[in-house]
């Protein structure tokens, strides 16, 4: 669990990154979820875009992925939400909250 300040300490990393995936019709599938778990691995923060063809609204794509990846939701907002998860590979962690 991280605490306010880290979220928003992670909210104004993720102003400048840009989506790394899309949820469309499809939904989430597992191949979605690989996906994520290896730009979280990679990237220990990622912000991903709900199309609006999607079945599902942001939060509770955000709420499945976030269960799914064992994951901290950071920021809901609109169409678009981001995801954090410290990287397991120490090599791989760039993010000090």
């Amino acid at each position: 669990m991280i605490t306010s300040k880290q979220r928003a300490h992670l909210r104004a990393m993720a102003n400048t990154i840009v989506s790394v995936q899309q949820i469309g019709k499809g939904g989430i599938a597992d191949n979605l979820i690989k996906q994520l778990d290896d730009a979280l691995e990679a990237r220990e923060i990622i912000k991903v875009t709900v199309l609006e063809t999607a079945l599902l609204t942001a939060r509770e794509a955000c709420e499945i992925c976030a269960e799914k990846l064992f994951a901290e939701p950071v920021q809901c907002i609109g169409s678009k939400f981001v995801l954090y998860r410290r990287a397991r590979n120490p090599k791989n962690r760039k993010i000090k909250i």
